[in-house]
Parts: C-alpha cells; structure tokens; sequence
C-alpha cells in the first residue's frame, strides 16, 4: 500500500517538480501572498492550535514582513504579533520543498505540516506526501537554499 500510494503521488508530483526545477524570478517577495495576503488568507496560528487550516478575517489582519496576515480571532492576532516568528510558515510561506529543490512555488492551505514546533507548506497534498518522506534531509537543504532562492 504504501509504495503504491508513493507512486501515485510522485506521479501527481511531476508536473509539479518540472515547474520548479529551474531557479526563481528575481526578486520575488519574501512572503508567499496573493494581492498582498500571505498563505491565501489562513490563519497560521490555527495550524498549530487547531490542526488544521481556517480562513483568517480582514477584521483581524496585521502587517508583517512585507504581507498582509489574517486570523480566525483577535487572540491569535495578539499572539502572532508577540512572536510573529514562531508561527509564520517556514520560507515565507512558499512550498518548503520547492525550496529544499532550489526554488520556489505556490502553496495550498490544506498541504501543510507542523514539524518540530515550525510550520511547513507545499504546493499540493501530494507533493507534502514526498516532503514527508525525509523531512529532516528536506528542511536542511532548504535551510541551505533560503533565502537565495528569491534571487
């Protein structure tokens, strides 16, 4: 079951991986966000405290690093402007491996992981299943990539 589930995900995975394989466009922001809202508008607190993704509210949006960041309550607002650091996705949101393979890409809300205390995105629900895969191997050369490849 599970190499037949890895095939099936490496195969949705490749037109994907041919996407990113080249490097980044100059000069790229280095918050992930769509018409200036970062992760596509959800809530990265309720990631961590409600595992799972929830849309944020404009009525609870703060500026950070160059984005606008929304959340589902104004106590998750407090709590990412206290430590906006310990609860912003990994490599500004972008699809942590996309980064780990020198590039950046789009994320979705619903491909996401919560390792060792960090929050993690990616393109789509299968490309997290080849992330998962080696996540310590995965967040090492992304570390390695980030934030070059933003250009």
């Amino acid at each position: 079951m599970t190499t037949r589930r890895f095939i099936l995900a490496s195969a949705a995975a490749l037109p994907f991986a041919a996407a990113f394989t080249g490097t980044a466009r100059a000069g790229q922001e280095p918050v992930f966000a769509r018409d200036g809202i970062a992760i596509n508008g959800y809530d990265p607190i309720a990631y961590f405290t409600e595992g799972k993704p929830i849309q944020g509210d404009a009525a609870f949006a703060v500026d950070w690093n160059g984005a606008q960041w929304r959340f589902a309550s104004a106590a998750n607002k407090a709590a990412f402007e206290a430590t906006p650091e310990a609860y912003a996705p990994q490599y500004g949101g972008y699809c942590a491996y996309a980064v780990a393979k020198g590039s950046t890409a789009k994320t979705e809300p619903d491909a996401w992981t919560v390792y060792e205390g960090k929050l993690y995105l990616n393109f789509n629900t299968a490309v997290r299943d080849i992330w998962k895969q080696d996540i310590p191997g995965n967040i090492q050369r992304a570390d390695a990539n980030w934030p070059g490849v933003l250009g």
